[in-house]
């Protein structure tokens, strides 16, 4: 493995995996492709449950092969060098502060991720004395910072709208435009409009498939294909008029599931990337590999501190799994940005597990933003997903709450811990389920009348970083990080454990986008062997049943499919059976229904006598999608 030695890892990564072979399930981009690492996951209890989504952020600082040149990855050189090229050229469209705009950009995750990012960065330069510089855009305006608005991401021309509207009146605007995939069309229509206004954008692509990967199916009602526009992107990169910034990170745990490491990767490279822009210091006035490397570093090791909790992880895995098992909720409770993180990953449970609204609920305290506040009041008929203070959680939250229910609290010994007391002694009256995840730095210490309330608690402590002014962010930027990691493995690990996961496919995914309506057909073949043509039917027969669809409507667009299938249930494992049993849409939904779990029903009938099981190794994978055209298509 290549590796600068003043630059050791921090952790341990894993060997490098079968996805790298260059045979490897040829036909589907790096984030589509299911990672071997979990390709038993659903049979994993919790501790194996934490230490294989442990192993896959790992790859995240996985560093290039030699011997497996296929993929650029973080710490490549050519990654670096380009990071080094954007900082220089934002730092001189930054010259003219009052005439210039940094925009993050993007749908779901994404989108969120931007603006959390942004907010934070504009607070750093709050502290600088400057005015605040950084603005976002996420599809579907501010209410999808709150709930699940997939379809939207398929809307080129909603995305140019979008950024025509932030940067009426700047001179200079760096576009940072985030698609994990390569694959959003919303992302891919701002990045073309910069193109053809070079002389006001400065576009940056941030995602982790290769260009030669970017999704090239037609976006319905746009002109281009996303990989045309990243290919152009490429070119322009020559002469440093645009950037492609996009390291392999693997594949997800939950396959194509970017929420995950996609999500994680993205926050370490931007905010990387930007902190090194307002670096402050004249020993800091040019950009480097070495400075870059010490950051990058810095986030390595907030994975080691992070897993080092993994017993505690596994524990809160079992209740949350346990929870939901017995139809019950789980809380993630938390204070400003740990909140925000909170919120994101109960909203993304909806689209990727099928999730019901109230399953899992992140909910933030002592939120500023009044933006928030606005989009949360007009979502809250969904359910009690936010409270902004001590009096409100009691007037929101603990009415629904039950005995059943596990409740996870998220906050700093920086936040008002008076407050977090006093709410703990409250929901602790309605359940027993009540666990903590803190962060402090050295010195600090947890009040033993607040420990003493909690059966478990994750207390995690970190050193002091002796940075610039900058290096307060940092650290705040590593507790995010944590945090969000552990989020992600309680509420994945829930649902592996309530039989939500097969393999490592989230078989009862939300179809509502054109992406998550392709990945659908591609997860029916995975698991039947059959033709795309065979599991298109299969999967359009369990979108309109009752009704049988006519030819008009199989040649129908994608959105019109989309838009049914969106407010349906289950229509992924119902389409499944149907193609596993040759059975009509009625008898697949009572199967379901008569299950103790949804992977239950799907593991009896993968298992049927005389059926013979389709093979969900690379090599079977290869043969079936021969000739699909998925990625070109869909993903």
């Amino acid at each position: 493995m290549r590796r600068t030695q003043r630059y050791r890892h921090v952790i341990e990564t894993p060997a490098h995996g079968k996805w790298e072979l260059a045979g490897y399930e040829a036909t589907l981009p790096i984030s589509e492709k299911s990672n071997p690492i979990t390709r038993e996951l659903d049979k994993a209890d919790p501790a194996q449950i934490v230490q294989l989504l442990k192993e896959c952020d790992a790859e995240i600082f996985q560093e290039e092969e030699e011997a497996l040149p296929h993929y650029k990855r973080l710490y490549s050189e050519s990654v670096l060098q380009t990071m080094v090229h954007i900082i220089r050229e934002v730092q001189e469209v930054l010259k003219d502060p009052d005439n210039t705009l940094i925009v993050l950009s993007g749908g779901g995750t994404s989108g969120r991720l931007a603006f959390l990012i942004a907010g934070s960065f504009n607070k750093l330069l709050k502290g600088l004395g400057q005015q605040p510089r950084y603005t976002y855009i996420i599809a579907g305006g501010d209410r999808s910072l709150v709930m699940s608005q997939e379809a939207l991401e398929d809307r080129a021309l909603l995305g140019v709208q979008e950024l025509r509207k932030v940067c009426e009146g700047k001179r200079k605007v760096v576009f940072l435009g985030i698609s994990c995939g390569l694959s959003a069309p919303f992302v891919a229509g701002q990045l073309d409009f910069c193109m053809n206004n070079l002389e006001v954008f400065l576009p940056v692509l941030v995602g982790f498939n290769p260009v030669s990967m970017a999704r090239s199916d037609a976006i319905e009602g746009w002109h281009s294909t996303f990989r045309q526009v990243a290919e152009r992107m490429q070119t322009l990169q020559e002469s440093h008029k645009a950037f492609v910034l996009n390291p392999a990170v693997g594949p997800e745990a939950i396959t194509g599931s970017s929420r995950l490491k996609g999500g994680s990767a993205a926050k370490v490279l931007l905010e990387t990337l930007l902190l090194a822009v307002h670096r402050v210091g004249p020993q800091d006035t040019e950009p480097s590999h070495k400075r870059l490397l010490e950051t990058l570093r810095t986030y390595e090791r907030a994975h080691q501190v992070t897993y080092a909790q993994s017993k505690k992880i596994a524990a809160l895995v079992q209740q949350a799994g346990t929870s939901l098992q017995k139809k019950a909720c789980v809380y993630m409770v938390g204070w400003h940005t740990l909140g925000i993180l909170a919120v994101m990953d109960g909203a993304e449970c909806i689209p990727t597990f099928g999730a019901g609204s109230s399953d899992v609920r992140g909910i933030l305290l002592g939120d500023p933003s009044e933006m928030l506040k606005k989009e949360a009041e007009q979502v809250q008929v969904q359910g009690p997903q936010f409270a902004f203070s001590q009096e409100e959680f009691g007037k929101l939250i603990l009415p629904s709450l039950t005995e059943l229910d596990t409740v996870l609290f998220l906050f700093t010994l920086d936040d008002d811990l008076t407050e977090v007391e006093k709410l703990v002694v409250q929901v602790k009256e309605k359940t027993p389920h009540v666990q903590a995840l803190s962060h402090a730095t050295v010195g600090q210490y947890l009040p033993a009348s607040l420990k003493k309330l909690f059966p478990s608690i994750m207390s995690i402590t970190w050193p002091i970083l002796f940075l610039e002014y900058e290096g307060n962010f940092l650290q705040k930027f590593q507790w995010e990080l944590s945090t969000k990691w552990i989020l992600n493995t309680v509420s994945t690990g829930a649902h592996v454990l309530k039989g939500k996961i097969l393999h490592n496919h989230a078989v009862d995914l939300r179809i509502s986008n054109s992406k998550l309506f392709w990945r659908a057909v591609s997860i029916l073949q995975r698991l039947t062997g059959q033709s795309q043509d065979r599991c298109l039917e299969g999967l359009l027969q369990a979108i309109y049943e009752p009704e049988t669809p006519s030819d008009a409507l199989r040649r129908a667009e994608i959105s019109q499919h989309i838009a049914v299938a969106t407010e349906k249930n289950q229509v992924v494992p119902t389409a499944l059976l149907c193609l596993l049993r040759s059975c009509s849409v009625q008898e697949a939904k009572a199967r379901l229904d008569a299950s103790p779990s949804l992977r239950a029903a799907l593991e009896s009938s993968l298992n049927a006598p005389g059926r013979k099981r389709a093979a969900d190794a690379s090599d079977a994978k290869a043969g079936v999608c021969k000739g699909l055209g998925l990625v070109g298509k869909s993903l």
